[in-house]
């Protein structure tokens, strides 16, 4: 399979799912609203797939969100097989993605640096 269409499948896995949030999570006691599907990876063969979501929020909240997606696994692959034509549905497996606050710790710490006085092109040393 060329990696052009391994990538538009895993863009419009992405798009749907995330669509769907609101629509599977309705009613659910983690609001919707707190979730970002981050990215999607299909296997080559297209049977599996894995979904990277970030939780706004605390840990125990990101850890009871990410329980309410996997219970709810099911219901999400009903609704991809309902709106994408596959020859197969992917198995979806839920992944927690932390790279949006490790981004933020980064921007944090560069935030907090002293900023450089340059003088003639050299660093000032004071």
């Amino acid at each position: 399979m060329s990696v052009d269409r391994l990538e538009r499948v895993n863009s419009l896995l992405k798009r749907v799912i995330a669509e769907g949030m609101f629509q599977v999570m309705q009613g659910d006691s983690v609001s919707p609203g707190l979730i970002t599907v981050t990215g999607v990876k299909c296997g080559k063969d297209l049977r599996d797939a894995t979904v990277n979501v970030s939780v706004f929020g605390d840990d125990a909240l990101k850890e009871k969100a990410l329980q309410h997606i996997r219970r709810r696994a099911r219901e999400f692959q009903a609704l991809v097989n309902r709106q994408v034509r596959l020859k197969f549905t992917p198995r979806l497996t839920f992944k927690l993605d932390l790279s949006l606050e490790k981004g933020d710790e980064v921007l944090a710490l560069l935030g907090s640096l002293p900023p450089i006085k340059e003088t003639d092109g050299q660093p000032d040393p004071t």
